[in-house]
């Protein structure tokens, strides 16, 4: 376990860093589409100037590209990178010889508790891996900042046209709880003009509600189904806080679930997309359209077969460009989210509504089954607070948590019906109601659906 001390360091660190970029970064809120534009074409050479001398496995990629004259719209005749390339070739992958896989996986190994900081200068992180490959990034303490400064600054904008309170904006975020996932490391260093205090979604659910109500945090920060269970802790009067604005992030948000959260803390809720490849976006509150911050990240919404989607479309995956990370380049990395492309702003920064994760779309053979043909059957019934669908070779397993009856052999029924009309033949549905929904041990999130492995 890290002395305390090695974290009261980072947190100071944090703080300094966050000080010296968050101006500049707010000055990027009124910049122009032509600023934004020259600021992205100088980013993404600066990128690939240091991706293509100290990578071997980007030198490889980047051979023949004339660096110094390559524009943003050049991106699609770089090659794709996926998880599964970075992982396998990771060394050969980061920039810096004083990382190595080994080095970084000792280090998250050793941080589950205690934030701390790698060689005294860089933040690892880890995230997936609940179903599948987990990934893991390594960025200086400084590049993390432009992260969470894109992060931050439109809460701290709206902030100073209101009146930010003394001694800043106080966040109460329910989500990981150890300090290798991005949301609970935000958490445990954050200072400054916001501040943000962590309540593990790991705990139990009377203990989150507990902290909860002693703190009365201003803005609530949690994933969509903490959010959700909050609503209902807050209906039955356990939960009694009054926040000015809460945001739902790195979980879909349903409308089922916007409503409930709504109604509940009577605010409409922001939804925010935040990756820790280093994506940010956030809606207008109330708003399902997001504006992502270009600035820091290039997005390329596409097809499955990498060709770029029109507004208007839905997107296979997302590949990202993080024009801030330069410990290890991420050049057209793969996101399995997908998105719906609307049209750009005005100043040409990407807008798009999040429709969950491609990887979430269970697959039998030829036949193709949305999340989408659970949502409507799962989150009417009013009684039901939390459920799971897990794929098994012939149908589905379905776990529910509920406060109040639920016509169990009816919801069997009408799921099989869906499941037919998708194109499956014969169907096997069951229906099960359970007293929770396990939650990853260290992000506290739910995934909603498992498909089969």
């Amino acid at each position: 376990m890290h002395d305390p001390a090695a974290t009261e360091h980072l947190r100071e660190r944090a703080a300094a860093e966050l000080a010296t970029r968050l101006p500049d970064h707010l000055g990027r809120v009124s910049w122009d589409r032509a600023r934004l534009a020259v600021h992205q074409r100088d980013g993404l050479r600066e990128l690939l100037a240091q991706a293509a001398a100290n990578s071997p496995f980007h030198a490889c990629r980047l051979a023949g590209i004339d660096i110094d004259r390559f524009e943003v719209a050049d991106l699609p005749r770089l090659p794709v990178m996926t998880k599964t390339e970075m992982m396998s070739q990771f060394d050969d992958v980061v920039t810096d010889p004083r990382v190595s896989l080994r080095s970084v996986q000792a280090h998250l190994d050793a941080s589950k508790t205690r934030a701390s900081l790698l060689c005294d200068e860089f933040v690892c992180l880890a995230s997936g891996g609940s179903s599948g490959l987990r990934g893991v990034f390594v960025q200086t303490v400084g590049a993390y900042m432009d992260f969470m400064a894109s992060f931050i600054r439109p809460a701290v904008a709206n902030g100073a046209a209101v009146g930010t309170p003394p001694g800043g904006l106080v966040a109460a975020v329910v989500a990981a709880s150890s300090p290798i996932h991005s949301s609970a490391l935000a958490a445990a260093i954050m200072s400054g003009p916001v501040r943000l205090v962590p309540v593990p979604a790991t705990l139990p659910l009377g203990e989150i509600t507990e902290r909860l109500n002693a703190l009365a945090p201003p803005v609530l920060i949690g994933y969509p189904t903490m959010l959700a269970l909050l609503a209902a802790e807050q209906r039955a009067g356990r939960l009694r806080i009054a926040p000015a604005a809460v945001t739902a992030s790195s979980e879909q948000l349903t409308d089922e679930d916007r409503a409930a959260i709504t109604a509940a803390f009577d605010v409409p809720v922001t939804n925010q997309f935040a990756s820790t490849e280093g994506l940010a976006g956030f809606s207008d509150p109330g708003g399902r359209v997001l504006t992502f911050a270009t600035d820091t990240c290039l997005a390329e919404p596409v097809t499955v077969d990498n060709e770029p989607v029109p507004p208007g479309t839905a997107a296979d995956k997302v590949l990202v460009t993080n024009l801030h990370n330069l410990t290890q380049p991420l050049i057209r990395y793969e996101l399995t989210d997908r998105f719906v492309r609307y049209p750009d702003d005005p100043v040409g920064r990407l807008r798009a509504a999040v429709d969950g994760r491609a990887d979430s779309v269970f697959r039998y053979g030829d036949v193709v089954v949305h999340p989408i043909t659970f949502y409507s059957v799962l989150e009417s019934p009013e009684a039901i607070t939390e459920f799971q669908v897990r794929q098994t070779q012939r149908g589905v397993i379905v776990d529910l948590v509920a406060d109040g009856h639920v016509g169990q052999a009816a919801l069997e029924d009408t799921i099989r019906r869906d499941l037919t009309r998708c194109g499956l033949t014969a169907p096997e549905v069951s229906v099960r109601a359970v007293s929770s929904i396990e939650r990853h041990p260290e992000t506290g999130k739910v995934l909603r659906f498992r498909p089969a492995t």
